[in-house]
C-alpha cells in the first residue's frame, strides 16, 4: 500500500464513528498515527485525502450547527484552504466507505 493510500484508510477510519473536523481531529490524530509509522503528515495531505474520498463516494462532507438543521450535507468537498477556528465543516464515512474500510480490515 502506498503513501496516498495509507493516508486514505487513516483519514477514513478517523471519520468512521462520528462526524470530524479537519483541524480538530482528523489532522492531529492522523499526523500522529503518521509520525508512529515515520513519517510526517501536512494538512494538504488530509485535504487531498478527504477530496478524494468525498469524489468517490467514500465519504460526505457536513456543515454542523447547534439548531436546526442540526447537520447539511454539503454536495461537494468545501474549500479548506485555511484552517478553521469555528469547526464548522466535518466528514463522515458513507455506507460505501464503510463496507471499504471493512473489507481492506479483513484482508489484513
Amino acid at each position: 500500500m502506498d503513501r496516498t493510500e495509507f493516508l486514505r484508510q487513516f483519514v477514513l477510519s478517523e471519520i468512521s464513528d462520528d462526524y470530524e473536523n479537519v483541524d480538530q481531529i482528523i489532522f492531529p490524530a492522523v499526523a500522529k498515527i503518521g509520525r508512529d509509522h515515520g513519517f510526517s503528515v501536512e494538512r494538504s495531505d488530509i485535504i487531498n485525502a478527504l477530496k478524494a474520498l468525498v469524489a468517490d463516494g467514500l465519504a460526505d462532507a457536513y456543515t454542523l450547527s447547534s439548531h436546526e438543521p442540526f447537520s447539511v450535507r454539503l454536495d461537494s468537498m468545501p474549500t479548506l484552504d485555511a484552517p478553521e477556528v469555528d469547526f464548522k465543516t466535518y466528514f463522515l464515512i458513507t455506507k460505501k466507505g464503510r463496507n471499504c474500510l471493512m473489507d481492506r480490515s479483513t484482508n489484513i
